[in-house]
């Protein structure tokens, strides 16, 4: 597969690095020639060149929501009258999908070879130096195939999702973009309207910090522009769940604060049916995981040496947390594995001395 891609940040770049490793031809640009020169220098591809000898089989266009569709148009008048510009199908990776479509159509793109799309993957940082080739590992790609979209080229499109490790789901525009507001959009701005509470905290409330507010707050931390043009390009979807969460807030410091204080149970019973239907690593229902709990040496070496031995004892790890204990060179790593793992890892970690609880 040949392929180009436009805008060489954390999606852009990561969809290049994957690619790469199943050999397919990429070609990088991005209106900052430093970060082309980067996501190159660290294997995602080549630049692309002026002119180009033979069409991409996809272009991929990595860029805000809000330049999606005048990129698309400029590629698409790129190459010899007649033909379907520098690629012979195009996407896109923004997380919004009516916006960058209507503005596409009023451009007067060809949208028979466009594939709007989403991959539900990212991380909290940005840029080039984040990418990884493996960020897409058996996570969602929305595609949003438009009423005249070829079948050809969504295909095309899908194959592509494949080859970086996703799991292609097809939508429809309108219906993604209020399912991405209640399951991205929404929490990103409730996760930053806690993260908000600490600027002004006593630096000693700061050092009771735990792995709880960590994890409440860790997606706080994303590309501030970037993410006023996602809010906005989604206002409306998104302004509906805010409101939803509001009044649930609400309600519970009511209760908190009345002549004759309530219990919460119901929002608390409520939040952990709702954490039950997210569904696994790799989709469908979650399974239930045992934790085991390991003491580690905080010093360079120690999680690998973990790792290995969890490897030797025949025993994938689901997920891991570490927390670190304030003033000791040590912490705890939580190993999540399935239960029927759960007594051979105990068994082989303790047999090589590791201190471990579950």
């Amino acid at each position: 597969m040949r392929v180009a891609v436009i805008g060489t940040g954390l999606i852009g770049t990561s969809i290049a690095l994957a690619l790469r490793e199943h050999g397919a031809s990429v070609w990088l640009a991005d209106s900052d020639p430093a970060a082309a020169r980067l996501a190159a220098d660290l294997g995602a591809g080549e630049p692309l060149p002026e002119t180009l000898d033979v069409q991409a089989d996809v272009a991929v266009i990595a860029v805000p929501p809000t330049a999606v569709a005048a990129t698309l148009a400029a590629l698409q008048a790129r190459g010899p009258a007649g033909s379907t510009g520098l690629a012979r199908c195009y996407t896109d990776v923004a997380s919004v999908k009516q916006l960058p479509m209507a503005q596409a159509r009023a451009l007067g793109c060809d949208m028979t070879s466009y594939v709007p799309g989403h991959p539900l993957a990212g991380r909290e940082k940005h840029g080039p130096a984040a990418a990884r080739a493996d960020l897409f590992l058996g996570r969602t790609w929305a595609l949003c195939p438009a009423p005249e979209t070829s079948e050809t080229a969504t295909e095309t499109v899908t194959e592509l999702v494949r080859a970086c490790g996703a799991v292609p789901m097809r939508t429809e525009a309108a219906a993604h973009d209020r399912w991405v507001a209640l399951i991205s959009h929404a929490p990103h701005l409730v996760a930053a309207a806690m993260a908000a509470r600490l600027e002004a905290a006593p630096h000693e409330a700061l050092e009771l910090a735990g792995q709880g507010l960590r994890d409440v707050t860790r997606i706080a931390a994303g590309d501030t522009v970037l993410w006023t043009q996602i809010l906005s390009a989604n206002a409306e979807p998104v302004a509906e769940v805010l409101a939803e969460v509001a009044a649930d807030l609400a309600e519970a410091a009511r209760m908190l604060t009345a002549d004759e204080p309530k219990p919460v149970a119901a929002l608390l019973d409520r939040g952990q049916a709702g954490v039950a239907r997210i569904p696994g690593k790799h989709g469908g229902q979650a399974p239930e995981f045992t934790a085991v709990q390991v003491v580690i040496p905080d010093q360079p070496g120690e999680l690998a040496r973990l790792f290995n031995a969890a490897e030797a004892a025949g025993v994938n790890i689901e997920d891991v947390r570490i927390e670190h204990s304030p003033g000791l060179p040590v912490g705890v790593a939580e190993l999540s594995v399935r239960p029927a793992e759960a007594a051979a890892l105990v068994n082989a970690l303790e047999a090589g001395g590791w201190p471990v609880r579950r």
